[in-house]
């Protein structure tokens, strides 16, 4: 029987609005993807990607406009984001390059190795106790040299910084919509509700999973990037 990573899911009742609340961030977001494809350019030309915790589908419609042959499985525990993801690929005549599954990695197609894994921003939804099991199923999913993306909100919230830190965070969350009492119990989300862990002990955990000299390529407050390629 597989083991199924524990996940927080905050998105099945309000998919239909995620891209709409998450707008503000589109900055962020944009230049997030930016990086990705430029570190992704070298990769085959008919690069077969597995896009874990897909969601509405966002570095997909980054990355298949860059890379016109490309195709894609992405995976995602929740109904309602994978109806929104569907619904967005098929306006955009690109049903034919992209398979959906509802489920983990682990419900990908069994036997292949892809190229290219991508956890974007999904990372901090899965429990402490489970990680490193996440980071090993995508990695384990990878032909020999693929390469891992990974990105996720990471800061050491222990740290004399922290405090700081926070500050910014909270107009992050302000620019999403925050309430006056969601920015109060922020500290709370973070070490709680969500499984956030500091940048060293992620580079860690993915070198365990058997990612090899995990790099961090991008930063923006608590959003930390990190790529690197299957040992």
């Amino acid at each position: 029987m597989k083991t199924k990573p524990t996940v927080i899911d905050h998105f099945s009742s309000a998919a239909r609005a995620y891209d709409e609340k998450n707008q503000q961030l589109a900055p962020i977001a944009e230049d997030m993807h930016f990086l990705i494809r430029l570190l992704l350019k070298n990769a085959p030309i008919r690069a077969r990607v597995l896009c874990v915790g897909v969601g509405t589908g966002a570095e997909i419609f980054s990355l298949s406009s860059a890379f016109p042959e490309w195709t894609f499985v992405g995976v995602d525990p929740s109904v309602g984001m994978l109806d929104v993801c569907r619904e967005k690929l098929k306006s955009a005549g690109m049903s034919d390059r992209c398979e959906l599954i509802q489920g983990y990695v682990d419900d990908a197609p069994q036997g292949e190795r892809f190229d290219i894994a991508l956890s974007i921003l999904v990372a901090h939804f899965v429990k402490r106790e489970d990680r490193l099991g996440f980071y090993k199923a995508m990695t384990s999913r990878l032909a020999d040299n693929g390469i891992l993306v990974n990105t996720e909100i990471s800061f050491d919230l222990n740290s004399p910084e922290f405090p700081s830190m926070l500050k910014n965070w909270e107009s992050v969350q302000q620019l999403m919509g925050a309430t006056p009492e969601s920015i109060t119990n922020l500290p709370q989300v973070l070490r709680e509700m969500l499984a956030v862990i500091s940048p060293k002990e992620t580079e860690v955990l993915l070198q365990q999973s058997g990612v090899h000299l995990p790099t961090r390529f991008y930063q923006a407050f608590m959003i930390c990037g990190w790529y690197g390629f299957k040992r």
